[in-house]
């Protein structure tokens, strides 16, 4: 058979140029440029499912799945996946989800379609909370299993020391309660990620930066002293969702409860900046670290505390944001890394993608690499470091008022005898009859608190 001209003229091309490799060739060139190694004397696991990618909650609704695609392309262009031991988790099944959430709600959900979609105070979709800011959309379960699948494998690769850091960005979705969906929330990945690590760990210590108060995570340790729950967030009990966490709700109002004193909440105004923000997080993390001596920290990293957010109101750039994980990293304690809010995606990506070389150690250069997929999205910001503070709100935080909130922290650790200990020989599988058993008592408790407040708002 005689040669073809095609065959005689093929010649394989120049790396660099149009070939197969280059995408890979330039990331190789960036592992070198940014020193990117597997850390040394820790290991850190990333936990990411591509389908999580692929969900949609409607056009105009702000929370938006495709900002893990943008946050895992950065990383991947900056070469850091090869600094990670890079998981593909799989979904939660059904029993697992059920170790906190109630079994109606979780067969409510593996049922319902987006033809349910009803504010009918009948129907089943008012009764779970589903709706505007909880729409059902297709595929709704089996978004919820995998985003809640990812941070029980992140959990567990920490229990069984296979990780030091793990991380999930799809995870964090701290307002979803037992039996309702809740401020796009429908599963609480993070209580499920706390259980797990409750089965190898005598205490866990929390710790929420999302703009919003973590309140679904706080009510559902609210009656336990192996959890203590730290949440940094905007309060406005008549006009920020969701309205709790003031600087005097702390726990169950028995002191008798072991919970007593372990729900810290810091309350904020809007505008806070940079400086009075790490400063702030160090001033109340280090004592809650001192005082209750956690052996596993889960770090809920929510992006929506940035400046120019889609629904904050803070004036904290990426290298503020991150310095908080870089703070509780020097603990050197099991950390579960987790997302959160964030509704301006190329914002939370960047910040997630910085945050991951926080945890791998690494310092990457702030300019975008130039193959990363979709830099268009970028615009004209293709730093990891933006501006922010832009939008700029008035900043109402006072160095008064910041000392105040830090000063009542203080005083609630100080109700804390020591930290508390734990038989390990003899662990709950997941405290659900714990919390049956309390239930009553705590919103009995909770309830007692929003009369008081009320009597205390009529008299001034």
């Amino acid at each position: 058979m005689a040669k073809t001209s095609v065959v005689q003229d093929y010649k394989h091309p120049q790396p660099g140029t149009t070939s197969t490799f280059t995408v890979d060739e330039k990331i190789r060139r960036e592992i070198w440029n940014n020193g990117i190694k597997k850390p040394k004397g820790y290991t850190v696991s990333y936990h990411a499912n591509p389908e999580m990618e692929q969900m949609h909650f409607g056009q105009k609704h702000p929370m938006k799945p495709w900002r893990l695609t943008l946050t895992n392309k950065i990383v991947m262009a900056y070469g850091m996946h090869e600094a990670m031991d890079i998981y593909i988790p799989r979904a939660a099944s059904s029993q697992e989800l059920k170790d906190f959430h109630r079994g109606d709600y979780i067969d409510f959900l593996q049922r319902v379609t987006p033809s349910d979609n009803t504010w009918d105070p009948d129907s089943q979709t008012y009764a779970y909370n589903t709706g505007d800011d909880c729409p059902i959309f297709d595929g709704l379960y089996n978004y919820c299993s995998l985003y809640a699948g990812a941070s029980l494998d992140a959990a567990r690769k920490l229990t069984n020391h296979q990780s030091n850091i793990a991380i999930n960005w799809s995870g964090g979705l701290h307002h979803a309660k037992k039996n309702e969906a809740s401020g796009f929330c429908y599963i609480n990945d993070i209580v499920l990620a706390i259980l797990q690590l409750l089965l190898h760990h005598p205490r866990v210590l929390y710790i929420d930066i999302d703009v919003h108060h973590g309140d679904g995570v706080e009510q559902a340790f609210w009656s336990t002293d192996r959890v203590m729950t730290l949440s940094f967030h905007k309060y406005n009990r008549a006009e920020f969702f969701p309205g709790t966490g003031a600087l005097d709700d702390t726990g169950p109002l028995n002191n008798a409860s072991p919970g007593a004193h372990h729900s810290l909440n810091v309350p904020l105004h809007d505008g806070i900046e940079d400086a009075q923000y790490i400063k702030l997080f160090e001033d109340v993390v280090k004592p809650c670290v001192r005082q209750y001596k956690p052996t596993a920290i889960v770090l809920q990293c929510g992006a929506d505390s940035l400046g120019g957010d889609r629904l904050g109101c803070f004036n904290v750039n990426i290298k503020a944001h991150g310095a908080c994980v870089a703070f509780v990293k020097k603990f050197n304690l099991p950390l579960l890394v987790l997302g959160g809010g964030g509704y301006t995606p190329r914002n939370v990506a960047k910040a997630w993608a910085y945050e991951t070389s926080l945890c791998i150690g690494a310092e990457v250069h702030p300019n975008l690499p130039a193959h990363t997929p979709f830099l268009e999205h970028f615009g004209n910001e293709k730093t990891l470091f933006p501006k922010l503070d832009f939008t700029r709100y008035e900043n109402k935080n006072s160095r008064v008022y910041l000392e105040s909130v830090v000063m009542g922290i203080m005083e609630q650790l100080r109700y804390l005898q020591g930290a508390p200990s734990v038989q390990m020989q003899h662990i709950p599988p997941d405290l659900g009859g714990l919390r049956d058993e309390l239930e009553k008592e705590v919103f009995e408790d909770m309830e007692e608190r929003e009369r008081s407040r009320r009597k205390k708002e009529r008299r001034g």
